[in-house]
């Protein structure tokens, strides 16, 4: 008998192969024996500044090393992704991963879930959790899909002969919803890189009908309609373009350098994301947490394999419904007015807490928001 949240559509041409976390133990001592090892740099001014403007603290490194060595369980962490229903599919190139709640329902509507950078798969679970206490198999209302990226966790890729794109991430997320079923039409909502790989999906995918976001860097747009917390956030995007970026400038122009960097040391690793955890969100994320994403990382050698995506292409207009949440602690936030020039907005939703990890920090109400998105735009 299958597992709740597992059946797949009847419609489906594909039998993904069900998957299971289970990381060997010989990577988990290794991991161990190389934080024991690793040094963290001697005090400077920089890194004793505990407003972190020159970036983490070695205070910060400290203390979280010693949870990660003493503290940490990486078992407890996968023994609930693998609560969650999980299968690989082989999609062109790419041995995909992915986690799903599949709904017996007959109008069941279909929605991928799509992360980005410094995120994962992980990020979706808290609100998936939610669906799963609310719903039976019987009474869900979609089928959630939530892909791990190519490169990305226990994804394979990217190739080795070709520069690989978000184009190519959109043509095998389109083609893993195909081949579940999903042809008809289905919903694509994204953040981060994931944001861009939805905006392909709605403009050169023509299953995927409906698209909704929260956090596209549109260009700028009509200044004459913008509200006094809007112009807080074109605030919070200049300090972002002054003082956050160069991690981004650095993946798209010498991704190999970074990779074999961050490689080296899961201490380097922990600064290089864990600066993004404690500056991304609006209230602090626990550490286990912060622990567990970059755990994942480690363990599956995500960073260099995920960084790809940085020299991408710019796509804006969507000729479809699409959606909108605006979280104030988002490193860009646009005004209402920006994203109206950049397709067929007809949803749009302002919070009061909330950053650039949003279905993690507020998984309730991404939820909410999908929940009413879907409601007013799929028919």
């Amino acid at each position: 008998m299958s597992a709740p949240f597992s059946k797949l559509p009847a419609a489906a041409t594909i039998a993904p192969t069900p998957f299971t976390s289970s990381i060997p133990q010989d990577q988990l001592d290794d991991l161990r024996t190389l934080l024991k090892l690793s040094k963290i740099a001697p005090p400077t001014y920089e890194n004793t500044q505990t407003d972190r403007r020159f970036g983490v603290t070695s205070d910060w490194l400290t203390t979280v090393r010693e949870k990660w060595l003493n503290d940490f369980d990486w078992r407890a962490c996968e023994a609930r992704i693998n609560s969650f229903p999980q299968f690989t599919a082989q999609i062109e190139d790419i041995k995909l991963h992915f986690v799903a709640l599949f709904s017996e329902k007959r109008d069941a509507v279909p929605v991928v879930l799509l992360h980005g950078w410094p995120g994962s798969f992980l990020e979706f679970l808290p609100m998936l959790q939610l669906f799963r206490e609310e719903f039976t198999p019987n009474t869900l209302p979609y089928h959630l899909i939530v892909p791990s990226l190519p490169g990305y966790a226990f994804s394979s890729g990217p190739p080795l002969d070709r520069n690989y794109s978000t184009e190519d991430v959109a043509r095998v997320v389109d083609r893993l919803m195909e081949d579940l079923g999903f042809g008809s039409g289905y919903v694509a909502q994204g953040g981060d890189i994931g944001s861009k790989v939805a905006r392909i999906l709605a403009v050169d995918h023509d299953s995927c009908k409906v698209n909704f976001q929260y956090i596209p860097s549109p260009p700028g747009g009509d200044s004459g309609d913008i509200t006094e917390a809007e112009k807080r956030g074109l605030s919070r995007r200049e300090d972002f373009l002054t003082l956050g970026r160069s991690y981004s400038d650095e993946h798209a122009t010498r991704p190999s350098t970074i990779g074999h960097v961050l490689s080296s040391s899961p201490i380097a690793l922990l600064a290089w994301c864990g600066e993004k955890y404690l500056d991304w969100v609006d209230d602090p994320l626990p550490t286990e947490t912060i622990l567990e994403l970059i755990s994942l990382y480690w363990l599956t050698e995500s960073f260099p394999r995920a960084i790809y995506p940085y020299p991408y292409m710019r796509r804006w207009y969507i000729r479809k419904p699409y959606g909108f949440s605006s979280f104030p602690r988002e490193i860009m936030p646009p005004p209402r007015s920006w994203m109206r020039i950049t397709g067929d907005l007809t949803f749009w939703k302002d919070h009061d807490k909330g950053g650039h990890f949003a279905a993690l920090e507020r998984p309730k109400d991404m939820k909410d928001d999908l929940t009413e998105f879907i409601a007013l735009a799929w028919s």
